[in-house]
């Protein structure tokens, strides 16, 4: 099975890459390496240094005659896309058009789609938001999440292009961004480990739903059967918030630096929990790895990996 995975040398994308390759997949990655790493790139997988907003995609995918693509490349940023929609919106919804465009030409089989579980239900109603939650995202991010999933019901229901799009919650594990904005496991994991002070934006009780990466792994492993097809939560419908995830830090670190609050970010979502029971029925999955682990887990790969 030839499969392209575009975002393939970043936190997720990488991952599944890895997973992939163990299967026995041929696989390709399309990377601009502006958020991803070279250092996450597997070498048995093949490499192409490309933005997904270069036409050159089109004719790679028609050329290459993927089996699967797995579209993970975007512009991540939520504060950036509030900064700048138009931005936003040409790479999420523009460029991800043409890779389905070319993928309908080409006769790939299934798209399966990294959207956003954390931003597409904007503020939530209930608790934990099942896939019939009213969508009401409340950043151009989640409005171009939602949009990508549109259209590929348009591919599917026109042009019978399957597709599978994964609404992720807050995922974190080992080679997650320490540097950014977003990501306040790989964040906090970090300056503990260096001696920095962690600040915490606000009350600290945001809460987030935290989903370990092996088990988006697993997730995108089990897209790929025929069966499957549609939106689906990929969460663990709990919720914790971040007062929480720097003492648990701390204590696993080792560290005594005290806890410091900042200014809240502002239009920062204050909750957000998932349930993962329509995916379960479609595939059986369930997440495996306990918050605790994970955080532990997390930990030890910044430990072991002081230069990442």
């Amino acid at each position: 099975m030839k499969i392209l995975v575009t975002g393939g040398a970043g936190f997720i994308g990488s991952h599944i890459v890895d997973a992939y390759i163990n299967l026995g997949y041929d696989v390709t990655i399309v990377d601009n390496l502006s958020t991803g790493s070279q250092k996450n790139l597997n070498s048995k997988a093949r490499f192409i240094k490309m933005d997904i907003n270069d036409s050159i995609i089109e004719e790679l995918i028609c050329d290459e005659k993927f089996d699967i693509i797995n579209h993970h490349a975007a512009q991540i940023d939520v504060r950036i896309s509030v900064e700048n929609p138009f931005f936003d919106a040409q790479t999420n919804i523009l460029a991800s058009l043409r890779i389905y465009e070319s993928a309908k030409k080409s006769n790939v089989k299934k798209i399966i789609f990294a959207s956003s579980g954390g931003t597409v239900y904007g503020e939530q109603i209930y608790f934990p938001a099942d896939e019939n939650h009213p969508l009401l995202p409340c950043s151009p991010y989640g409005i171009s999440k939602l949009a990508n999933e549109k259209y590929l019901f348009y591919y599917k229901t026109i042009h019978n292009l399957d597709y599978v799009a994964l609404r992720y919650s807050n995922v974190y594990g080992p080679r997650q961004n320490p540097y950014g904005e977003a990501g306040v496991v790989a964040i906090f994991t970090k300056k503990f480990l260096i001696g920095e002070q962690p600040i915490i934006n606000g009350d600290g009780f945001n809460t987030r739903d935290y989903v370990y990466i092996s088990d988006v792994v697993r997730a995108n492993v089990l897209a790929l059967k025929e069966n499957v097809n549609g939106s689906f939560n990929i969460g663990t419908g709990k919720e914790h918030d971040v007062n929480y995830i720097f003492q648990k830090l701390k204590e696993i670190t080792g560290s005594n630096l005290p806890k410091i609050h900042g200014p809240a970010k502002p239009g920062e979502q204050r909750r957000n929990s998932l349930s993962y029971e329509k995916f379960y029925l479609a595939t059986g999955w369930k997440p495996e790895i306990d918050f605790d682990e994970g955080l532990k887990k997390t930990v030890e790969f910044f430990k072991n990996n002081p230069d990442f």
